[in-house]
């Protein structure tokens, strides 16, 4: 894979995100620093195998973890894609292939990392809110044994007026939709199969929902991201909004 770099216009809609070091040793490039990082996560392979034009591979890792920790990188996103919402908003989940288990198995401390036991074994639940054009806004991480309608509370907290919402099935219950409805948003989402009273929908306006659909796959080219190599759930959900963040954003 060939060597990925950020911009300089990229990196500086990055840099107030940055900490502001003022004390100790003068601080690697964190230009240089992003890139390696970035070019870790689209390739998917181990940090120790990052190429050494990004630097000592031992401080790619560190500075990923502590940002990651921080929550620095989780708003790379929320930054720079803004406050704006869109006038419709797509709402889904995806499943991220677990990697092989380290250490003999992921059982301990396994909830606490949003690793669940669903169908499939043990995996998670990548769910995700999208403008009408498929860029995303906000990520959230479960275990893959969570239920779609618990993860709504939080994606669809703070919406703006007249907003539509697009989901699928899933997502349909009165706990949901009374939740858009109070925000002054529409929900648009097909009614399941055992209700009695159908609530409204248009089949026209829910075409648009493959664009969160597009998203998902389009993040999945990272190969980090189809294939969950992290432990740790911050580290996975930095990796996720570090990509969206430059695939989108930048």
């Amino acid at each position: 894979m060939s060597e990925f770099w950020l911009s300089e216009e990229q990196f500086e809609r990055l840099r107030p995100l940055l900490p502001n070091k003022v004390r100790g040793v003068a601080r690697v490039d964190d230009r240089r620093v992003i890139s390696g990082i970035i070019h870790v996560v689209k390739s998917g392979g181990r940090w120790v195998d990052a190429p050494p034009c990004y630097g000592p591979r031992k401080t790619l890792y560190n500075r990923f973890v502590r940002w990651g920790g921080q929550r620095r990188v989780a708003g790379s996103v929320r930054h720079a894609g803004g406050r704006g919402w869109p006038v419709c908003g797509g709402v889904d989940r995806q499943h991220p292939y677990e990697g092989p288990p380290l250490g003999g198995g992921w059982k301990r401390g396994a909830c606490r990392q949003a690793i669940g036991i669903s169908r499939g074994g043990r995996n998670s639940k990548l769910h995700a809110l999208t403008d009408g054009e498929g860029r995303p806004l906000r990520f959230l991480l479960t275990g893959g044994n969570v239920a779609d309608c618990r993860a709504a509370d939080v994606l669809l907290d703070d919406l703006a007026p007249r907003t539509i919402v697009l989901a699928d099935k899933a997502y349909d219950s009165n706990a949901i939709r009374d939740l858009i409805e109070r925000q002054g948003a529409v929900p648009n989402i097909p009614s399941k199969a055992n209700r009695r009273w159908k609530s409204c929908f248009s089949p026209t306006l829910y075409k648009g929902r493959n664009a969160v659909e597009r998203m998902f796959c389009r993040l999945k080219d990272c190969r980090r991201i189809a294939t969950r190599y992290d432990r740790l759930a911050t580290n996975f959900l930095g990796a996720v909004c570090l990509a969206a963040a430059v695939t989108w954003w930048l």
